[in-house]
């Protein structure tokens, strides 16, 4: 959009040149019929005139285009792609690389925030000046619910784990939530701040642009006032679940116990019982991420039998990317969208970096305060702490990125990470959905244990 409007107004400007060109030769013209003699002196005065304003003009407005796109936004989400590859494939050999079981933060807890502020960032490019506000509306609803649609089929069930061909899904046991879903939601809501919520303020300082964007910085306000008091307010009552056993056809239940408020465990958080109660049980993450927590299992951090005195919710069902925490995941998107505001509104490079590191420190300052407090930086919850220090390492990262690729120029060091980031919805796709690997284990020689994965040791 920046280069059509670059474009646009350089097509306007030599209008302008050619119109005054035309003005002045007519007046050459009425100079020359009273003085033949100087009609070959003046008509080069006035062309070559002419001629040297449209090149100032031309190499001005070329200076002040943009020259390329922003390679550093490219590069940063080809990073998180290929650390989400990552963690998918060495988090089980290596536990740092692994999810955190509960309170706590490893590598691989960074991926969400990065997606969801690469979406806001974006999205401030995209939609920096719609033609039309229903028309950009209509498309974002539709963006949103491809997304939704394409994580339903990619995370539901239906395709199944490796070295299992068969595929297909229970629609009375689907799961509804997870990554593209979260994505989708927090992008629906940030692109419609963004198409209505602004104003036509001149923006010339840091001021002036919190006044521009004050009505999406009360979104992010309310947001996140109403998660953490459903959070740290609702009341969750005892529940129970069923797990079905192979020595008997009958499922054993499980109770758990809580009467509590503020509890923010694994067992008795407001999170998983807004999911039970709303999406059903039977639709949440089969494999929770607390059964890798020292309660759940003898080889914590890694997955193994329960302990002998095991709580009763270690089994149970809970979704990392549920409807709770995916609400405060809205606020990493729109963080990310004020980093976009500013590309859009300042085009020096000492400005723009200096508005950046400002809100950067403050969140990461603040969320780690907050749990020394006793707010603690928890994933799965997707805690105000854990929202905090993931918004601002995501702008720790991009600012370096930004410094490396688009001030210094050393773009040929991340020309596979640009490649991926332009491609990272189907690189995600084929690979961390194992949706490739799935296809490739489909050929096999006699019988499916003889497959090319199974010759290179993957999903052995």
């Amino acid at each position: 959009m920046e280069k059509y409007e670059a474009i646009k107004n350089l097509e306007e400007e030599d209008d302008e040149d050619v119109e005054m060109a035309v003005h002045q030769i007519s007046d050459s013209r009425s100079t020359i019929a009273a003085a033949p003699q100087h009609r070959t002196k003046i008509l080069h005065q006035e062309l070559s005139s002419s001629s040297s304003k449209h090149q100032h003009q031309h190499q001005h407005q070329h200076q002040s285009s943009p020259s390329h796109r922003l390679l550093s936004l490219d590069v940063f989400r080809g990073l998180t792609v290929a650390l989400m590859i990552l963690v998918d494939d060495a988090g089980g050999i290596v536990p740092a690389l692994n999810h955190s079981p509960w309170n706590g933060l490893t590598i691989a807890d960074f991926v969400m925030p990065f997606f969801l502020f690469i979406v806001g960032v974006a999205l401030a490019l995209t939609y920096k000046k719609p033609s039309c506000r229903a028309d950009a509306t209509r498309k974002a609803f539709l963006r949103a619910l491809k997304l939704l649609v394409l994580g339903l089929f990619l995370q539901g069930g239906y395709f199944h784990r490796l070295t299992d061909l068969s595929f297909g899904v229970d629609i009375k046991r689907i799961r509804l939530m997870g990554i593209l879903q979260r994505i989708a939601l927090a992008y629906l809501v940030t692109a419609l701040c963004e198409i209505w919520l602004r104003r036509d303020d001149t923006v010339n300082s840091g001021s002036s642009l919190l006044r521009k964007y004050r009505y999406q910085w009360a979104v992010s306000l309310l947001v996140s006032g109403v998660y953490l008091s459903l959070l740290y307010g609702l009341y969750v009552p005892d529940w129970e679940y069923r797990i079905a056993t192979e020595s008997s056809s009958e499922p054993k239940i499980f109770s758990v116990k809580c009467g509590v408020r503020g509890d923010t465990g694994p067992g008795c958080n407001a999170v998983g019982m807004i999911d039970r109660t709303i999406l059903g049980i039977q639709h949440l993450y089969g494999r929770p991420i607390y059964a890798r927590t020292p309660e759940c299992s003898i080889n914590s951090p890694e997955n193994g039998p329960l302990p002998p005195d095991a709580p009763s919710w270690c089994q149970a069902p809970f979704d990392p990317e549920g409807l709770l925490s995916s609400v405060m995941a809205i606020v990493t998107c729109l963080i990310g969208l004020h980093y976009g505001h500013i590309i859009v509104h300042f085009k020096d490079h000492r400005v723009r970096i200096l508005y950046w590191m400002i809100p950067t420190s403050f969140l990461v300052v603040f969320g780690f305060a907050l749990d020394l407090f006793g707010m603690h930086i928890n994933k799965a919850l997707y805690t105000f702490s854990y929202m905090c220090v993931t918004a601002g390492a995501s702008g720790v990262l991009f600012v370096g990125i930004y410094l490396m690729v688009d001030v210094c120029g050393y773009s040929r060091l991340t020309m596979i990470m640009e490649w991926m980031g332009k491609h990272a919805l189907m690189i995600y796709i084929l690979a961390a959905c194992n949706v490739f690997p799935i296809f490739i284990q489909g050929f096999y020689w006699g019988k499916p244990q003889n497959n090319i994965l199974k010759l290179i040791g993957v999903g052995t």
